[in-house]
Order: C-alpha cells, then sequence, then structure tokens
C-alpha cells in the first residue's frame, strides 16, 4: 500500500488540501487529531503524560489540560521532545492499524497528513512526500484569524517547525497556498503523477 506523506507548517493549508484529496477519494489519517484523541483516549499514553506533566496534564473532570501542556512544550524543546517521544509511536500503532482496514485497502494509496514530518525524521515510511508551503506572513495571518491567538503565539510554535526553504528540497511534491495559484489544479497534477 502506497503511503504518500503531507506536511507542511502551521498555516500552511495542509487541511484544506487533504480535504481536496479526500473529496478525490484518497483516505487522509490526520495525524495531528488523531494524535489528540489518542491522548484522551489510550489509557497508557494517558499514564505516561501524567508522569511527564504531574498534576498539569489533566483537568478536573481527566480530560487532557491541552492549554497547559501546550504552555510547557511550545517553550520548551526539550519537553516537546519528551511528549513526542510516547505519542508518535502510538500514533505509528494507530496509523498502521487505520491503513489495515478494508476501506483503506481498496484505495490506491493513502495520505497521513503530518506538521512534522521532517523535523521528527519520520518519512522513511512514505512513498512520496508532498509539501504545503506558504508565505510566513500569511501562514501567521491565518493562524491568527483562524485560532484567535496572537501573533507572538504563532511564532513561538513556528520556533518548532522548519522553515519551507529548508523542507521544499526534501519534498518530492510542492504546493504552493499562496492565493494566486490553484489548490485543486496542483493537487490534480500530483494526484494523477501518484497514480502513473
Amino acid at each position: 500500500m502506497k503511503l504518500v506523506g503531507l506536511t507542511g507548517g502551521i498555516g500552511s493549508g495542509k487541511s484544506t488540501v487533504a480535504g481536496i484529496f479526500e473529496i478525490l477519494g484518497i483516505p487522509v489519517y490526520n495525524s495531528d487529531l488523531r494524535a489528540k484523541l489518542l491522548m484522551q483516549e489510550n489509557e497508557l499514553l494517558r499514564t505516561d503524560i501524567g508522569k511527564l506533566f504531574g498534576d498539569k496534564a489533566f483537568l478536573p473532570d481527566g480530560s487532557l489540560n491541552r492549554k497547559a501542556i501546550a504552555g510547557i512544550v511550545f517553550n520548551d524543546p526539550s519537553q516537546l521532545q519528551l511528549l513526542n517521544a510516547i505519542v508518535h509511536p502510538a500514533v505509528y500503532q494507530d496509523l498502521t492499524q487505520w491503513m489495515q482496514e478494508e476501506k483503506q485497502q481498496a484505495s490506491p494509496y493513502l495520505i497521513q497528513e503530518s506538521a512534522i514530518l521532517f523535523e521528527e525524521n519520520l518519512t522513511g515510511r512514505h512513498t512520496a512526500v508532498i509539501l504545503v508551503a506558504a508565505d510566513q506572513e500569511l501562514r501567521i495571518q491565518r493562524v491568527v484569524d483562524r485560532d484567535g491567538v496572537t501573533r507572538e503565539q504563532v511564532l513561538q510554535r513556528m520556533k518548532n517547525q522548519w522553515p519551507d526553504e529548508q523542507k521544499i528540497p526534501l519534498a518530492d511534491y510542492v504546493i504552493y497556498n499562496d492565493g494566486e495559484r490553484s489548490l485543486i489544479d496542483q493537487v490534480m497534477d500530483i494526484h494523477q503523477m501518484i497514480l502513473s
């Protein structure tokens, strides 16, 4: 089964591009959403997160304290590395199970959407990697508008991701989400190339 990586920095438009692939009938595994779900529901993972962050890890109702954890990991790269070290194996196991589901087996290829494929050296499992690239200022504005956060908070998150200039040479395909070029046309071209 061909597994294609789809990556791009925060605010690049990965999810929009993933949605276009889904319209074409290509199943997409959203690593970020699945990680959030696993951190909420996987007891082993919850135990490890509790060990890592202590009382701050969970809210009184038992749900994950995302705000507190984000505040820690986006300001301390070593804590982010420790969190990734416990979350990534659980996500990989979940991805493997997802790929084996019957509805995925019928597809010509599958997509794994993940913001940090290059940063975490996770591209070895992919047949090809698609990068969604966009100007940094455009990305910042998108995230500020979408998430209601400050410019400084977006820049803090961006510090944990490589710039597009570093990722472009490593990608097999690049989609430019600059508001000028058609995303649909670019996705269709790449879809045809992957199929062939």
